[in-house]
């Protein structure tokens, strides 16, 4: 794709808050898209329902709103009307939007905010013009993305679903790397944490720092597939298949079971119980991280496993398949915690790797403004349409008073920091509720 509309936000959300963040990923997650170099305007713009979160209007027909040829110039340089047009037409497809449930203030209000969105990646593409990337760095980035997929046939498939050729994929992401860089420069130093600030996190949120028992825990998954649905129906073909399927699964169902049984016999012979589930474990994922699911308390896990895995000892493999809804598991529990408030020495890495995020969102932001205001931008898109007046709701006189006649006071956390970090970073399990 050309377009590269709204780079900016996907850098602040994944390659600058995100960045040395320690993360987890759930086993059971499906392998992710091969990324483009960045955001088009299309998939950026959200329009459930309708632009801006509108809903469709009522018995509307595809509007049609007279373009200039040139809807926007950006220091010299002119966003032409097809590239908007390509970019709404993408964003539609991306939100599943009929075109003809769009009225004219919907659409209008689409075309500003795609605009700027392909604004904003003009702005950064031509700052960043100048910043050098080297093939080897580009090639280190694609093996990087290739190792999130089970294999190199799966990331195949998922770009050419993407639309994208090898060629493409690699050019996308030399020049998000380079824009990516160029921003990185830019923000660089305005996310240094203190040793004094992370301890006022946590001293002001030391509830969140306060865990339940937890397990560490590896686990080799034979998944089986859910059993076919009861049909009550007098049709005897159709409860003849239906017989069958459930013949079918229940043959399923009793080969995994053997086959977790193997696998418990190998690893009591003594074999590597990592390499078993990197070779045996059909939960995604499980062939890089060999099977861990690092910690996660009893909540985190459907009562089958929990059960298993918290009255197992630590160093030992359970003896018998653990069903569950997703089928037949081997668990190898690895540690313990009990349950406790984890101290700061702990906790402090992950405080700092949070409060980093905060302080490069805040920093991206402002950034991001005072680019957009120092650059000499030329709109000729139609107004956008008037705000509906929203007539204010009259007071409730017993919500009032039952509010003010209260002494009670409750202590806030600020928004901004309303939930703590992850301090243990457990993984979801499929076995996971």
């Amino acid at each position: 794709m050309k377009n590269f509309a709204l780079l900016a936000i996907i850098i602040s959300t994944v390659a600058l808050v995100h960045a040395d963040t320690p993360t987890t990923s759930s086993p059971a997650a499906t392998p992710p898209t091969p990324p483009k170099a960045a955001v088009t305007a299309a998939s950026a713009a959200k329009l459930p329902g309708g632009p801006m979160g509108l809903p469709p209007a009522a018995g509307a027909t595809s509007a049609v709103i007279a373009l200039k040829d040139s809807v926007a110039t950006v220091d010299g340089t002119k966003i032409s009307k097809d590239e908007l047009e390509k970019a709404f037409k993408e964003a539609l497809n991306a939100s599943r939007v009929n075109p003809a449930s769009l009225g004219a203030e919907q659409k209008i209000m689409a075309y500003r905010q795609i605009l700027d969105g392909l604004i904003m990646e003009k702005l950064v593409d031509k700052k960043s013009a100048n910043v050098q990337v080297s093939d080897a760095d580009v090639n280190a980035e694609i093996e990087k993305i290739k190792k999130q997929f089970p294999s190199p046939d799966v990331f195949n498939a998922k770009l050419k679903e993407s639309g994208q050729t090898m060629d493409q994929f690699t050019a996308n992401l030399k020049k998000s790397k380079r824009q990516t860089d160029w921003i990185k420069s830019q923000i660089k130093g305005k996310d240094e944490v203190t040793d004094a600030e992370a301890e006022k996190f946590y001293k002001d949120n030391i509830k969140q720092f306060e865990n339940p028992d937890m397990v560490k825990a590896s686990h080799i998954l034979f998944m089986v597939p859910p059993a076919p649905p009861e049909v009550i129906t007098k049709d005897k073909e159709a409860m003849a298949k239906t017989a069958k399927a459930k013949e079918e699964n229940a043959k399923i169902a009793k080969a995994k079971e053997e086959a977790a049984k193997a696998a418990i016999a190998r690893a009591n012979k003594g074999e590597d119980f990592s390499k078993l589930a990197s070779e045996l474990s059909e939960e995604p994922g499980a062939k890089q991280r060999g099977g861990d699911l690092g910690f996660f308390s009893k909540e985190q896990m459907v009562p089958e496993f929990a059960t298993a895995a918290f009255s197992q000892q630590v160093g030992t493999i359970s003896q018998v398949p653990v069903k569950t809804k997703y089928g037949y598991h081997i668990i190898k529990v690895t540690d313990k915690k009990a349950a406790g408030t984890i101290p700061f020495a702990e906790a402090k890495q992950n405080i700092v790797a949070y409060l980093q995020n905060q302080k490069r969102r805040a920093a991206f932001k402002t950034f991001m403004q005072q680019l957009r205001q120092t650059a000499k931008i030329e709109n000729t898109l139609p107004a956008p349409p008037p705000m509906p007046m929203v007539k204010p709701m009259a007071p409730n006189p017993a919500a009032m008073k039952a509010a003010t006649g209260s002494t009670k006071t409750t202590a806030t956390t600020p928004a901004a920091v309303t939930t703590a970090p992850p301090v243990s970073t457990p993984a979801a399990a499929p076995a996971g509720k």
